[in-house]
């Protein structure tokens, strides 16, 4: 079977003083880096490694171990999703093809209900049913679904951090469990966080040293030059957790704006693979959210792809006017060069499409010689 014409804007056009990145020879190829077409290495392999490296007491090489774009991850650290609905965006599907095209291996999935996806029930069964789409296509190291009733956490009258009172969710739960199996000196694992923080939070009360082992992502808040604001998206859902994880642990808030419609229009629904898995996103396009700043997958290609992000300020929280000023947000993030804050306000949004396209058509994503197209 012939593959079918692909749209016009799967290409990603590089300036003229700048090598592109190592591509496809074979026409109709979008132009993307080759790092991301090496093969995936299994949660199981970077486990084994994990333990054989504390076991002889060794420590990974630092000029290997440097983060290749402005973020202190990529593609090399193992990631976990957290997210509440599964029908406005792709982040699931993003994270689950970078798993088996050679970006961050996918340890975990944790599901929860927040005030924007109220029916936990719901939002299980949907991330169930694209895990279950994503297995049947031939898709490997896809993890099971965390179910987490994860509450948003109250401040205490003392407005002490450690006086929190904490929720023990399951949720907070496999965070700690993957940090301490496939964290390595230099290469923690990424929490991708596309819904409230409630959960990492949770983490850091159980156990601090946590922080050590964990990096956060989040697609969350605004961004006013020159500072970033944890609000709507996901800021305003727990913010006395945004509170915790501001201040704790290493944080990288994504707050660029990018219209995910052109990533799968109605058009490209003849484009994707033949399989459950393309059925699944052929289905789900319609129901995808048009406000720019639902695409929880900004978060995903920021951890992954070290050319997605072209603007980063450094930065760190502002406490100085305490918890709730203003109300219902976390606190301020403002410009500072040793700051353990990272604040993404612009990305490179053609590039996503580029990926996704190159994943999706690649017969090896799907473990097969053949294209998956229809």
């Amino acid at each position: 079977m012939t593959t079918p014409a692909r749209p016009k804007q799967w290409y990603v056009e590089m300036p003229s003083n700048q090598e592109a990145p190592g591509t496809d020879s074979a026409p109709g190829h979008p132009v993307i880096p080759s790092r991301l077409r090496i093969a995936a290495k299994p949660v199981g392999v970077l486990l084994a490694l994990a333990l054989a490296v504390a076991g002889c007491g060794q420590t990974l090489d630092a000029g290997q171990d440097t983060p290749q774009g402005q973020l202190p991850v990529d593609e090399r650290n193992p990631i976990l999703l957290s997210n509440d609905g599964w029908s406005d965006n792709w982040s699931g599907e993003y994270a689950m093809l970078l798993a088996n095209t050679g970006g961050p291996p996918l340890a975990g999935i944790v599901v929860g209900a927040s005030n924007y996806w109220t029916d936990l029930d719901a939002n299980v069964t949907g991330w169930k049913n694209l895990v279950a789409a994503a297995r049947s296509s031939g898709l490997k190291h896809i993890p099971d679904v965390t179910i987490s009733a994860n509450s948003p956490l109250t401040a205490p009258a003392d407005g002490r951090i450690e006086s929190t009172v904490l929720n023990g969710s399951a949720g907070a739960s496999l965070i700690l469990d993957v940090s301490r199996k496939l964290s390595l000196p230099g290469r923690p694992v990424v929490v991708l966080a596309c819904t409230q923080l409630t959960d990492l939070a949770d983490a850091y009360l159980i156990d601090p040293t946590v922080v050590e082992r964990v990096v956060v992502v989040a697609l969350l808040g605004t961004y006013s030059a020159p500072k970033g604001f944890m609000t709507g998206p996901n800021g305003d859902l727990d913010p006395w957790a945004d509170w915790i994880v501001a201040q704790r642990f290493q944080y990288v808030q994504v707050s660029a704006l990018y219209d995910q419609s052109a990533d799968v229009t109605a058009d490209d629904s003849s484009s994707l693979p033949r399989n459950m898995f393309g059925d699944w996103m052929a289905a789900k396009q319609p129901n995808l959210s048009t406000r720019t700043n639902a695409a929880d997958q900004l978060a995903v290609l920021a951890a992954a792809q070290p050319d997605f992000p072209v603007k980063v300020e450094r930065s760190s929280c502002d406490t100085s006017a305490g918890f709730n000023s203003p109300p219902g947000q976390g606190p301020p993030l403002v410009p500072d060069a040793n700051g353990n804050a990272w604040l993404v306000t612009e990305i490179t949004p053609r590039l996503a499409q580029s990926i996704l396209w190159q994943m999706l058509l690649d017969p090896h994503t799907f473990g097969s010689d053949r294209p998956p197209s229809r």
